[in-house]
């Protein structure tokens, strides 16, 4: 772009707007059957840049909390059950479009309707146990990266 107002923006760098985070979760049920390392080999094969990865479990209060917004909502408390029945792996992750592109690889919730070659469709055993979580909405990403990581953990890129 040659713009007399700008000057010479030849050594400018240029700032994707696009680069999004997102906060994914391999589930205990994938912890527990083995399956959280060929789920990090999709995701990174994707073209994630992984932030910040743990593993934790939750208590019931830190599950509670987490999924607050569903509080209301039938299953939770199956919900709290199921995240607190062993350690999961919560991510922090970073791609251009990431909400939609994490979203397009782990597949519909209920693996029965997820697209042949997703995660879920793959790894998940129904659509309670199903394998990983992913953030729906770059504001929900934000937040819920910073419910399992400080800024200070996250790699600086």
């Amino acid at each position: 772009m040659n713009n007399s107002k700008l000057g010479n923006t030849s050594n400018v760098k240029e700032y994707d707007m696009a680069i999004e985070r997102t906060l994914a979760i391999i589930k205990p049920d994938a912890v527990e059957q083995g399956y959280a390392g060929k789920i990090l080999d999709d995701i990174l094969g994707a073209g994630f840049k992984l932030l910040a990865i743990r593993q934790v479990h939750l208590t019931q209060a830190e599950a509670e909390a987490f999924y607050s917004v569903h509080r209301e909502r039938p299953f939770f408390s199956s919900l709290v059950r199921f995240m607190t029945s062993g350690p999961c792996i919560p991510m922090a992750l970073e791609k251009e479009d990431a909400i939609a592109g994490y979203r397009a690889l782990i597949g519909a919730t209920d693996p029965a309707e997820a697209a042949d070659g997703t995660v879920r469709k793959k790894f998940a055993q129904n659509k309670e146990r199903n394998a990983v979580h992913g953030s729906d909405s770059v504001e929900n990403g934000q937040a819920e990266i910073g419910f399992f990581f400080t800024a200070k953990e996250l790699l600086q890129g």
